[in-house]
């Protein structure tokens, strides 16, 4: 997840993905150096803690610990939260968690190739991370798999914000990117759905032909289509600091 804000303005801040086992450190950097480059914002990058020696919680206890102390100098409404893969599934459980603990939530956020459902549909059986037509998974897959959130439940609203009406009308203004070959794209396109219905600014973008968190390579002209619009997402909803 990445937290993050205009250049002595606003901040963001950045979740990072890898399954909730990997990615911290260099898959942190990967996220939020395109960002604050082409948005000009300050990014902090929150290295939370993963599995299998952690479990949930834990991460989103580290990401409300940072975001309370970014609180001590920032409006809530100067603060967006976004994260891609596994960032993207923290970014909107953290958005979820803030209200139930009666804190502000943030002005913006962005769960790209990942939200606040598990994941379903077809897109579950298209290959991982490749997005190759060719190829399909014979096992879905599924988050709960995932050592992190073992013991869980697809109902828990905490685990899976979207489950819930009261969850999904905490939302601030929601950005959704994912590959139309991503094996997430199928939960991101319900998330909106439901956010829509409840009147929740949401935004959903698929690139076609595209596969699971493909702007971690900044070379594609895809990927700097969808820095762009990140960008330019945050920077229309976040207040700049009074």
């Amino acid at each position: 997840m990445e937290l993050s804000s205009k250049t002595a303005n606003r901040n963001r801040g950045n979740l990072h993905g890898g399954a909730f086992l990997w990615g911290g450190e260099f898959g942190g950097l990967v996220e939020s150096i395109p960002i604050a480059a082409v948005g000009g914002f300050k990014v902090v990058a929150v290295d939370y803690r993963l599995s299998p020696e952690h479990v949930f919680p834990v991460a989103l206890e580290d990401v409300a610990a940072v975001y309370a102390g970014l609180l001590g100098d920032f409006g809530a409404k100067s603060i967006g939260i976004y994260g891609c893969s596994a960032g993207g599934v923290l970014a909107a459980q953290a958005v979820a968690w803030l209200a139930r603990a009666s804190l502000p939530v943030p002005g913006a956020v962005g769960t790209f190739c990942g939200t606040g459902l598990e994941f379903g549909g077809d897109s579950t059986h298209l290959a991982p991370l490749t997005g190759d037509s060719g190829k399909s998974q014979t096992t879905p897959v599924r988050l709960r798999s995932l050592p992190y959130f073992q013991g869980t439940s697809d109902r828990d609203p905490g685990v899976f914000p979207f489950v819930s009406d009261d969850g999904v009308r905490c939302f601030p203004p929601t950005l959704m990117i994912a590959g139309g070959r991503d094996f997430a794209a199928n939960s991101l396109t319900v998330a909106h759905r439901r956010l829509s219905a409840v009147g929740c600014e949401s935004r959903l973008y698929l690139f076609d032909s595209m596969w699971h968190a493909f702007f971690a390579d900044a070379e594609l002209p895809k990927s700097q289509e969808a820095y762009d619009l990140i960008c330019g997402f945050f920077g229309e909803w976040l207040q700049p600091a009074s």
